[in-house]
């Protein structure tokens, strides 16, 4: 098993097996906080081998600055299975759609995506307050 791709984005969609990504981002600058963000997605691509053949338990939590939870987890089994010996891998999207999640505070959030109870990527999101004397260089600061 491979990660191939996983990422933040302002949207995602799985379409026959493709992964359609829309703004990929790891900063969100507020005026104030907390502060609700509307809408933005989660998005994993995963490659498996043929010695993944079966279900794989696909846990992803968020973790605020002090390492606690802030969002409900997600908990999915994902099915790999070969049609034909001649193949020599299968792929899996999973699109996390996140629709006003709430920051309290600003810092460094984490969403880990674990596989059958192991940490597998971690995607980092910034959370950070909005300066005005900084503006013109981005929200990579």
């Amino acid at each position: 098993m491979q990660v191939l791709l996983a990422t933040l984005c302002d949207s995602a969609a799985d379409y026959q097996g493709k992964l359609s990504l829309l703004g990929a981002f790891d900063t969100l600058c507020a005026r104030e906080l907390p502060v609700i963000h509307p809408q933005c997605a989660l998005a994993l691509r995963i490659c498996y081998d043929p010695a993944d053949v079966g279900g794989h338990r696909v846990t992803i939590r968020c973790l605020d600055p002090d390492d606690a939870g802030c969002l409900p987890p997600f908990d999915q089994v994902i099915d790999v299975a070969f049609p034909s010996a001649f193949i020599p891998f299968v792929t899996r999207n999973i699109v996390l759609n996140l629709q006003r999640v709430k920051f309290e505070k600003p810092g460094l959030y984490r969403f880990v995506v674990e596989s059958d109870g192991r940490e597998i990527v971690t995607i980092p999101l910034r959370v950070t307050l909005f300066d005005e004397t900084r503006s013109a260089t981005g929200p990579g600061g």
